[in-house]
């Protein structure tokens, strides 16, 4: 698909003619998906995701997002979900199996006990909390913007976010990390 994208207001899908995502929006994808719990090695497969989507958005002739942006950083936050509900598939297969398997070590680079528990935190929390929590806070859209993309009420968005941060806090003070 040669040539850029037109999207609404006058701008386009894509800075460059091949890419429908600026490196400004790359990064925030990149960052969603792995503050969403993808691991480093899978980011680069979640940003090709995120590109396809757009691209298959343009594609099938429908309008482009208003905010290519958001709506990017909210397909890597869904994929992001996907990811944890594919894990947890595996985890369970996994524990099947377990006796025949060594376990795995925790991996050593985590550099500091407040991220390590604000991810462990975010690990817990359910998929539509985490995903506000990092769409509010991580990828910092307003809550309208959140709403509009999920397609739900923004009060859904602020009683997620409230509930998660709610849990996320117990949980540091539990783990006296603050």
């Amino acid at each position: 698909m040669r040539g850029r994208i037109r999207r609404g207001r006058g701008s386009s899908y894509a800075a460059t003619d091949d890419d429908p995502l600026d490196a400004a929006q790359e990064r925030r994808v990149r960052a969603v998906l792995a503050l969403g719990g993808v691991p480093q090695a899978d980011l680069p497969d979640g940003v090709q995701q995120v590109r396809l989507r757009l691209l298959e958005r343009a594609a099938s002739g429908r309008e482009a997002p208003r905010d290519v942006s958001a709506w990017a950083a909210v397909v890597a936050s869904n994929l992001a979900m996907d990811w944890h509900r594919a894990k947890r598939r595996q985890e369970r297969l996994g524990e099947r199996l377990a006796s025949l398997r060594p376990a795995q070590a925790p991996s050593g680079e985590e550099t500091s006990l407040l991220s390590l528990a604000v991810a462990r935190g975010l690990d817990e929390l359910p998929d539509a909390q985490r995903q506000v929590v990092v769409l509010r806070f991580y990828a910092d859209l307003p809550v309208r913007s959140i709403a509009e993309q999920l397609g739900v009420p923004e009060g859904t968005v602020k009683s997620r976010l409230h509930t998660a941060v709610r849990a996320l806090r117990a949980r540091l003070h539990e783990d006296e990390v603050v």
